[in-house]
């Protein structure tokens, strides 16, 4: 059996669905490449994480007798078989961006329920615990853990130690969940070595659980792998106000975290909204001019944009 598999979001990032099909035919002898216009192929797989906004779709492709459509971008419906899930990866597909390096989940699923996140609608209302790391890891010196919600796991301390076991760097990609800290579970993330990390601060009704969870964190965190604690992501342009965006950044701050501003829907965000990202995400602009309202109102940052929208 010949098969073809197609990236549909592209190869800035390793699909790990498209590494685990990998990995299963090749254990049933089949041969496997990225998918090329010419020769034929038994089955292909296209893959895609994304909507249509951030990545257009391909049309299929006609030298195949069967293709499979899979991940977020085509739908929340579909998954991998369970031989699939459990399999190791095949990181062989993605020589330059997996050297060194393993990708996976230790749990699924997350109970915020946030309505501009689309995890709880597909894996589900609670942080599930669905491998141990050593289904998905063999010695790597980095691993890149895709977790939405670690913490929120019943199981998470027994998956700290697993992290603190390997030795390796860690970087919580998704980062972690701030309103959860705890005394027990900061100190067993200091005894890992951390790649990356950070946390956020979406919901403004959500504040008082964050601050006292920054605060704690603050307080008893031994490894900090960039800014004075940790980087905190802000979500602008969904729901909350320029005023109450300015209030988290100055905290922020203020408590010694670096924020980082996300933007949602940015194609159609405010002007301000994207000049405040260009202030707050350029560290040396931030730190030499920490007051938003002298940046913008600089004739040569101002593009033409009033603090709180309009135009000049």
């Amino acid at each position: 059996m010949k098969v073809g598999l197609i990236d549909v979001d592209g190869h800035n990032f390793p699909n790990l669905a498209l590494m685990k099909i990998s990995a299963w035919h090749k254990a049933q002898g089949h041969d496997v490449e990225w998918w090329w216009g010419f020769g034929n192929y038994d089955r292909v797989y296209m893959s895609k994480v994304f909507d249509d906004t951030y990545s257009p779709d391909i049309p299929e492709p006609i030298n195949t007798k069967e293709v499979i459509k899979g991940g977020t971008g085509y739908g929340l419906e579909n998954q991998l078989p369970y031989e699939i899930e459990h399999i190791y990866p095949d990181y062989s597909i993605y020589p330059d961006m997996t050297k060194d390096t393993a990708y996976g989940f230790l749990t699924r699923g997350c109970p915020r329920s946030c309505h501009f996140c689309i995890v709880s609608k597909k894996e589900g209302r609670k942080s599930v615990k669905v491998a141990n790391l050593s289904e998905w890891w063999d010695g790597q010196k980095n691993i890149k853990l895709l977790d939405p919600n670690l913490l929120a796991s019943k199981e998470h301390m027994d998956l700290l130690h697993q992290l603190e076991m390997s030795k390796a760097n860690i970087d919580f990609t998704q980062g972690l969940d701030c309103r959860l800290l705890t005394k027990e579970n900061i100190m067993a993330i200091n005894r890992i070595k951390l790649k990356n990390i950070h946390f956020a601060w979406d919901y403004m009704k959500e504040s008082t659980y964050v601050i006292r969870g920054l605060k704690l964190y603050a307080k008893l965190a031994e490894r900090r792998p960039h800014g004075k604690y940790a980087t905190v992501y802000c979500l602008t342009n969904y729901d909350t106000t320029m005023e109450e965006n300015l209030y988290r950044v100055y905290t922020l701050r203020d408590m010694g975290y670096d924020p980082y501003i996300m933007i949602y829907d940015k194609p159609n965000a405010p002007k301000n909204v994207r000049q405040l990202q260009r202030w707050c995400n350029n560290r040396k602009i931030f730190r030499s001019q920490p007051d938003f309202e002298k940046y913008s109102n600089k004739p040569n940052n101002r593009d033409q944009i009033c603090l709180w929208g309009g135009s000049r």
